[in-house]
Formats: structure tokens, C-alpha cells, sequence
């Protein structure tokens, strides 16, 4: 008996411990937000929020109101869904609220990538000088090349000139904007080692055409692997596809090519600088490739239908094309030369900016989670001020919290090509809430130090997409009475979210 009694306790201990670990024992402490750990201990609402996490915090922000905390998977979660809230938590210092953290767990979870120090900055810093400002130049052109080589390969052919092709709307749109993005910043096969540039472009088209299809077996099983979720089989198929990505997009591959993009060889640089090994570069190479690609394919998709779903949209989207082409001497006709799209001439397209917006309104559906890193207390709105632990993670859902809210945009569940553009065709950036104007009344780019760097070449690239898809092709849906599909629950919190179904529809060259 004597023996077995420190035996007893360790296990009481244990036990003690391991409850504690599961949260079993956690209360709500004055000032801190209203506590809603669920029923299932350590899990809590993990299973509700990854099943319908719009559905899901909706029912929260009903029944706990603007701030509540929440159980997810061992975590507990401050989420803040009143938009003229969210200042304080977008400006906080990283030393007390910080990204980094859940986003290094993320990506080594996800892509098997284990971030040196800096990384944020150094992808920062990369960012601005190539994809914004002057940098976006080069870009756009890039990008404009490789849209012409995989979209307008066959103008003026005899097999391609009007006949009628069809193709799921979002395979079709995801392919071409994934696979002319992909080569914009990667580069292209060098012209030397084909003899011709036209026998070098065919390469590009079945090489990015082949990586493609790899991405979107990958991308299909990202979301369970993003929650860690998969299944033994499944888990199987993802490393394989990491290690074929891996070498796909080795540094020593994408070195042998033309015209990469500064993007990409500056980062390179800067981590091998800094003594990252070449095989953690290579794993980096495909955390660049789906942060760059895996959003702009979904958003054409979408931008693609809601336009052919809205024929005053699509009027009024053509008849600013037309005029841009036209003020700047360009023409698509029967054996004339290609257009080619500038960053000035996208710079002048304000329906078209408002229809992306809106889209993307519609259809980007974030989260945007930092790590708590020092107790803090968390002013709201209201001026009513909450105690946050240390350890927990502030989230902000901007999708429910502003973006669907009826009062900052009426008819919210309606697509309105216009609602960000004045009377005057001007942009609008002026929207309220209890009164005041918000700061942030849409946030599909996230927000503050954490906000998209490739949002500028993002956009542009779903603008000279459209842009070379009225100009030189016909198309409609196979059947234009079918309902817009609904968005995939799965893919909530990581972006653009993408369709339950495809959507037929057909295309054919002009000219």
C-alpha cells in the first residue's frame, strides 16, 4: 500500500495534467471575452468551424455577440466581428500580436518548408520592389507574353478558327491564369535549347500544362492537410506530390530557364545569404508557387461568370475595354498584331476594378488569425475593453464580419458589378457602419503588416485576363439558365474559395 500510493497520485497527476492540457478547467476571468469551449474536450468546435465556419460564426456572433473566444483543436480563439473593431488588432505591434507563428507552423505542416529568420521581411522586400510600383511593369509584360503564348497560339489558324470548344468554366480559367503566372515569375524555357522560339513556347505550354494538373490534385487535398485531417492513403499522395513539386521547382531547374522573374532570384539569394540549403529553397520554390497562384485561378473563375450571369456587367466591362484599346492605338482584327496590355493602361479601367472587387467581395473568405503573444487588453468600438491571454490567437473573419453585412453593403448576397464606383465613375471607398465610416469594409487581401504583397500583380493578372478573353473570344454558357454554384464549405478560411461544381460553357476564337 505504501508503494502504491505514489503510484496513485502520479496518476491522479497525470490525469489532472492531461485534463488541464485538454481545457477542461479553463473560466472565464473578469473582463475577458464570453468563453464557449463546446462539449468535446481539447477539439471543441473544431469539427463545427471546418464543416461551415461562415454558418458557424455567424451562430457565435448571435448567440455570444461582436467578441467572443472559442475552443478549436487545443486553441482558444478571440474572434473580433465588428469591422470598426478592427484597427487595433491590424496596427498591434508583432511583439504582442504576431502572424509569424501559426503562419510557420502552416507552411511546415503544409509544404514542408521550416522558415529561416527574416522570412516575412525578405518576402516583403521582394515583393515591393517587383511586384508593385515600377517593378510591375516588367511583370504585367511578363505576364502579358505568357497569356498570349498559351491563349493566342492559334488566332489565324485554320483548325482553331471558329469552332466552338467547351470546357468546364472553372478548369478552363484556373489553367490558363495558374499556368501564365506560373511562367511570368518561374521563366521559360530557354529558346536555345529548342533552336526556335515557337518549339520553346510549345514547351512552356505542355510543361506549365503538366505541372498544372499536379497542382490540382495537390490543391484538392490542401484543405484537410492545412487541418491535418488526411487520411493514411491521402497522406501518401500529398508527400508525393511535395517531393515531385520539390523537384519540379528546384532551384537548380528554375535556374536553367529565361527570364525569371527578380521575385523569385532575389529571394533565392537573399535565403542562400543567409545559409538556407538548397534542398529548404527548393521546398520554398512550391510555398511561392501556390501563395502566388493558388487564389488569382478561382477569382477568374468567378469573375468569368458573374459577368456572363450579368449582361450589364458584361456591357459595360467591353465597352471599357474597347475604349482602352482604342485610346491607346490597339485593335484586334483579322491578321493585325496581338494587343499588349500595360500596367498604365490597366491603371484606367475603374468598372472593371469595381467588378473585381466585387468578386472578390463575394468570394474571398480569409482568415486572418495572429498569436497572443503578451496579455494585452483589446479595446473595442464600443469602448468596452477585453482581457486576451497570452497564448491564445485574436482571428477576424472578414467575410461574415463585413463583407456580407447588409448594413456596409446592402443586398449583400447580390452581385452589383457598380457598387464600388461614384456617380461620377469614380472609385468608391467611402462605406459606414452604426454611422462611421469604415477603414476596412472589404478584406480579401488581408490587412495591416500580414496584407497580400502580390495583391497589385494579382489583380492585374485577373484583368489581362479578361481583358484578352472579350477581345478575342466568343463564349457563353452551355446553358445560361444554370444556377450560379454555391461556394465549396471545405475551402473556407484559405482564400478564394472555389465552386461546389464546375460550369460549362463554350468559347471559340474571333478571328
Amino acid at each position: 500500500m505504501v508503494l502504491l500510493l505514489p503510484i496513485l497520485l502520479a496518476l491522479l497527476a497525470s490525469v489532472l495534467g492531461g485534463l488541464y492540457m485538454l481545457g477542461m478547467f479553463r473560466k472565464r476571468r473578469p473582463n475577458e471575452p464570453p468563453l464557449d469551449k463546446g462539449t468535446i474536450p481539447w477539439l471543441g468546435y473544431a469539427l463545427d468551424f471546418r464543416k461551415n465556419t461562415a454558418g458557424f460564426l455567424r451562430k457565435m456572433q448571435k448567440k455570444h455577440g461582436d467578441i467572443f473566444t472559442i475552443q478549436i483543436g487545443g486553441y482558444y480563439y478571440t474572434f473580433v466581428t465588428d469591422p470598426l473593431s478592427f484597427g487595433p488588432i491590424v496596427r498591434e505591434a508583432r511583439a504582442r500580436l504576431d502572424f509569424e507563428k501559426f503562419a510557420m507552423e502552416l507552411v511546415a505542416r503544409v509544404f514542408g518548408y521550416h522558415s529561416g529568420t527574416n522570412d516575412h521581411k525578405l518576402l516583403e522586400k521582394a515583393s515591393t520592389k517587383h511586384l508593385m510600383g515600377d517593378g510591375l511593369v516588367l511583370m504585367t509584360q511578363a505576364m502579358m507574353d505568357n497569356l498570349q503564348n498559351l491563349m493566342l497560339h492559334g488566332v489565324g489558324s485554320v483548325d482553331r478558327e471558329k469552332k466552338w470548344q467547351q470546357d468546364g468554366l472553372f478548369n478552363y480559367s484556373y489553367n490558363i491564369v495558374f499556368r501564365a503566372g506560373y511562367l511570368a515569375l518561374f521563366g521559360n524555357e530557354p529558346i536555345k535549347s529548342h533552336g526556335n522560339s515557337e518549339k520553346a513556347k510549345k514547351h512552356d505550354r505542355d510543361h506549365s500544362e503538366e505541372l498544372f494538373g499536379e497542382f490540382r490534385k495537390y490543391d484538392k487535398l490542401f484543405p484537410r492537410l492545412a487541418y491535418a485531417v488526411l487520411p493514411p492513403k491521402d497522406k501518401l499522395e500529398a508527400e508525393r506530390l511535395k517531393r515531385l513539386f520539390w523537384n519540379m521547382l528546384s532551384i537548380k531547374k528554375t535556374l536553367q530557364k529565361e527570364n525569371i522573374s527578380g521575385w523569385i532570384t532575389d529571394q533565392f539569394q537573399d535565403r542562400a545569404d543567409n545559409g538556407m540549403p538548397e534542398y529548404m529553397q527548393d521546398r520554398f520554390m512550391l510555398l511561392l508557387l501556390w501563395a502566388s497562384q493558388g487564389n488569382t485561378g478561382p477569382a477568374s473563375f468567378w469573375l468569368l461568370l458573374y459577368l456572363m450571369k450579368h449582361p450589364e456587367a458584361m456591357k459595360a466591362v467591353s465597352e471599357e475595354v474597347d475604349r482602352v484599346l482604342k485610346e491607346n492605338g490597339q485593335e484586334v482584327k483579322p491578321g493585325g498584331a496581338q494587343i499588349n496590355l500595360t500596367r498604365d493602361m490597366l491603371l484606367k479601367t475603374p468598372v472593371l476594378d469595381s467588378v473585381v472587387e466585387e468578386t472578390l467581395r463575394l468570394t474571398a473568405a480569409p482568415v486572418l488569425i495572429r498569436a497572443v503573444k503578451e496579455n494585452l487588453n483589446l479595446k473595442i468600438s464600443s469602448g468596452k475593453e477585453y482581457a486576451i491571454r497570452k497564448g491564445d490567437r485574436v482571428a477576424i473573419f472578414p467575410y461574415t464580419a463585413v463583407q456580407m453585412d447588409p448594413e456596409v453593403h446592402p443586398e449583400p448576397e447580390k452581385f452589383k458589378y457598380n457598387r464600388f464606383l461614384n456617380e461620377d465613375g469614380t472609385k468608391k471607398s467611402e462605406f459606414f457602419k452604426n454611422g462611421k465610416r469604415l477603414k476596412y469594409f472589404t478584406m480579401p487581401w488581408g490587412a495591416g503588416t500580414t496584407i497580400c504583397p502580390g495583391r497589385f500583380f494579382a489583380v492585374n493578372e485577373l484583368k489581362q485576363f479578361v481583358f484578352l478573353m472579350l477581345s478575342y473570344f466568343e463564349f457563353e454558357l452551355v446553358n445560361p439558365k444554370e444556377e450560379i454554384p454555391d461556394i465549396d464549405p471545405n475551402r473556407w478560411g484559405f482564400g478564394t474559395m472555389q465552386p461546389t461544381h464546375d460550369v460549362q460553357f463554350k468559347y471559340r476564337l474571333r478571328y
